[in-house]
């Protein structure tokens, strides 16, 4: 989507009708390129009116994300985090991969990109992030570690109890995670987690944290999608404060990383298995190589391995190279 498409949607945000010479002169462009700008618009969830005489409305407006509100929400902690709001991007975590060793000489701050549109989103094993413009939450952070690559084992379950919290801490129950980085709503998927590492094997390192969260995807989104998918107007019937959202997670997350900083997994363990979806049930464990495992989950290591007990006894399972499923 092109700049001044966004551009454009700004002045539609009231929901009102506006004609398209009336844009053009605000824009300080021809009445051509406003038309340009909104062609096909909908496969991003767009649903625009246009009528002749009136112009243009927009039918869905999004909450537009607000740095000073985010700051307000944060209050105190603010001056921690550097915030960067873009309006669309392929990948929030490619960004501060790339960007990470020459962006900023102060390693003390917390840096987060949030986007308003991601493209080209990852998910975990190179599948896609499918979301459309505002109808998700899709950020990163990055945060340094003195420990190396090894000692965060387990960084991407603690994420996910953090974002947990954050729920219950707005009053949306009935949020359950699934091994090792999805976030589930009965049987649906809400969102997940995507960690990324740079770094060496003794220390220091970096983790690119990517967390995206369902919203209120449109009927065009889900269709690129290819399993259940739930959101949170789903869950609370509510509309859900972006900026709110993202200020309490990056308060949680973070006081869950200075834990991890110091303890590793461990302190989060017995907390996290309280919410797997798939604790005590029989599930089956693909293997990126075809072959199937299966068992009943008994919980996760210190490392937060997956624990399945088998016909042959107990086996674990490492973060990164399998795909659960929950038997029927």
């Amino acid at each position: 989507m092109k700049s001044i498409s966004f551009a454009i949607l700004k002045l539609l945000s009231d929901g009102e009708f506006h004609s398209g010479t009336k844009i053009a002169q605000l824009l300080g462009v021809s009445r051509a390129s406003v038309s340009n700008a909104l062609h096909g618009i909908d496969e991003f969830g767009v649903v625009l009116y246009r009528v002749t005489g009136k112009g243009y409305r927009w039918i869905n407006p999004i909450q537009w994300l607000d740095k000073r509100a985010i700051n307000q929400y944060l209050a105190e902690r603010s001056p921690r985090f550097r915030i960067t709001i873009d309006d669309v991007v392929e990948s929030t975590n490619t960004i501060l991969l790339n960007t990470k060793k020459t962006r900023y000489s102060d390693q003390s701050m917390i840096d987060v990109v949030v986007a308003e549109l991601q493209t080209k989103g990852r998910g975990r094993r190179g599948r896609s992030w499918f979301s459309g413009l505002g109808d998700s939450l899709t950020f990163s952070l990055s945060w340094q570690f003195q420990q190396g690559v090894n000692f965060l084992a387990g960084l991407s379950l603690a994420v996910g109890v953090g974002i947990i919290r954050t729920f219950v801490s707005l009053g949306i129950s009935d949020i359950a995670l699934k091994w090792p980085n999805d976030l589930l709503s009965n049987t649906s998927k809400l969102g997940g987690v995507l960690i990324e590492l740079q770094g060496e094997v003794q220390g220091p390192a970096t983790a690119v944290i990517g967390i995206g969260i369902n919203l209120a995807p449109s009927s065009e989104i889900k269709h690129y999608v290819d399993q259940d998918i739930t959101d949170l107007y789903s869950i609370t019937n509510a509309p859900i404060d972006r900026n709110k959202l993202l200020a309490s997670l990056l308060i949680e997350i973070t006081a869950v990383l200075e834990i991890f900083a110091d303890e590793g997994f461990s302190p989060f363990k017995e907390e996290w298995i309280s919410y797997h979806a798939y604790e005590a049930k029989e599930v089956e464990v693909l293997l990126p190589a075809g072959s199937i495992e299966r068992g009943i989950v008994t919980g996760i290591t210190e490392d937060g391995s997956l624990r399945l007990k088998m016909e042959s006894g107990l086996k674990s399972f490492h973060c990164g190279e399998i795909s659960l499923r929950k038997i029927n």
